[in-house]
């Protein structure tokens, strides 16, 4: 459940195995750095239950681990009660948004605002491309996105 004296952000891909856990562990990285964690509830979830309680695709973590990042998250689907929770629901890709937006207009006190975490690229990346059938420097060019996206969606939140 989203703090009420924070500030709340979910990432959200297809499955919450590859984009959505990178994102989040990156931003709980920076907010961590930026001493401001404590200020923010950040999670991460899926449009589908397909991959409901795995752990995030083993490149990825190999990916975050050679960045210094750990992550303990396990998969889930986004809930109805996300929308009223969460300050921001962010997520990688059109299809995402619109799974997101038909759920939000499901919900009655949906407070969420749910944009493309591609919109604060400042390198006009809109797209955070699935890396799942690629390669390691697919989850490299994921990570990197996610780096540029979170410290500009952190700085224009603090």
């Amino acid at each position: 459940m989203a703090a009420s004296s924070g500030k709340s952000v979910l990432f959200v891909c297809l499955g919450n195995i590859c984009r959505s856990p990178i994102a989040e562990a990156v931003f709980r990285k920076m907010a961590t750095d930026a001493g401001v964690v404590d200020k923010w509830v950040i999670d991460s979830g899926a449009t589908t239950d397909w991959n409901t309680g795995s752990s995030p695709d083993a490149r990825g973590l190999g990916c975050l681990r050679t960045h210094g990042i750990e992550t303990k998250h396990r998969a889930r689907q986004v809930t109805k009660e996300d929308f009223m929770s969460f300050d921001y629901i962010l997520c990688m890709d059109e299809s995402n948004l619109s799974d997101l937006k038909k759920k939000a207009n499901s919900v009655k006190n949906s407070k969420a605002m749910i944009e493309l975490l591609g919109s604060y690229d400042p390198e006009k990346q809109l797209i955070i491309k699935d890396p799942y059938y690629g390669h390691e420097e697919d989850f490299e060019n994921v990570y990197e996105q996610c780096v540029r996206c979170c410290k500009v969606f952190l700085e224009n939140n603090s």
